[in-house]
């Protein structure tokens, strides 16, 4: 209930921001439904495909080895366990769980469906943390999958796809000349300006989706400490800030999807701060 409310809601934004501008511009949808229309294929068509391919680019992006009952032993059999564990108790299978090599503390969660869901964890968070804290990890990260976190995410992101292409081409043809035939700048000129305005839109775009992505990690920190305790989930956020390993973001395409980040707060910020997270879960302590 509430992805649909949120995704309703940020319905209900874009209908009133393109209400406003629409008067502001005197632009004609109905000229341009076929336009929107496409657009909204690009733009929600993108967001869906790379969810539907998430579980076999990470696993290739990350050369994530799976572990299961049948070749996990010592910690790493604790921790499918309690996956298993956690997941039959949220009326959901067992997610696919697997391990890769880096030294970021980290892990994510990824998939189509609650039923159909990837948890990773790195080698180095297996190798810090305490089996009662690596649960905490895992009840986040399964907090994300029943909450349907990644299905919101391509949801918003469809809706930002689909906005951005369309005003960007209709301010576009405006500013070149025309949006029918693209005399005036010419249709180098067009396509230009589309890139500009693409660029500078969808990061304008990134801010309510990553104000969502900061609200989730709320959410998902509470659920691991209702499936655990809160105190194991303070001390695993504490290790994997101390341990904190840089990546930069353009060359970590889960960057958003992990547990841990340390961006600077700001509108931008995909993750709120480790204090700001540990005092939340000090309240449900």
């Amino acid at each position: 209930m509430k992805r649909i409310g949120l995704f309703l809601l940020t319905n209900l934004l874009v209908i009133i921001t393109i209400s406003v501008i629409l008067q502001l511009t005197g632009i004609n949808i109905a000229q341009n439904s076929g336009l929107l229309m496409f657009c909204a294929l690009f733009g929600f068509g993108g967001a869906f495909i790379s969810l539907l391919l998430s579980k076999t680019m990470a696993k290739f992006s990350y050369k994530i080895q799976m572990i299961d009952r049948t070749n996990a032993s010592g910690r790493y059999l604790t921790l499918y366990d309690n996956i298993e564990k956690m997941a039959a108790h949220l009326g959901i299978k067992t997610p696919q769980v697997g391990i890769y090599p880096s030294p970021d503390v980290n892990a994510f969660a990824t998939g189509a469906s609650a039923n159909k869901a990837l948890i990773a964890f790195s080698s180095a968070i297996v190798e810090r943390l305490e089996d009662d804290e690596l649960a905490a990890v895992a009840g986040h990260e399964l907090s994300h999958v029943t909450n349907g976190d990644m299905v919101t995410m391509t949801l918003l992101t469809g809706v930002a796809n689909t906005f951005v292409m369309f005003f960007a081409r209709i301010v576009a043809g405006i500013l070149s000349g025309s949006s029918r035939d693209n005399r005036g700048l010419g249709t180098m000129g067009y396509y230009a300006i589309v890139m500009i305005l693409e660029n500078v839109m969808m990061m304008l775009a990134y801010i309510p989706i990553s104000a969502f992505s900061r609200w989730r990690e709320f959410g998902a920190d509470e659920g691991a400490a209702r499936m655990t305790t809160a105190g194991p989930m303070i001390d695993a956020l504490l290790k994997i800030d101390r341990n904190y390993q840089p990546v930069a973001d353009n060359k970590d395409s889960f960057a958003m999807a992990k547990i841990g980040g340390r961006k600077r707060v700001s509108l931008f910020a995909t993750h709120p701060s480790i204090e700001a997270r540990v005092e939340r879960l000090k309240k449900l302590a």
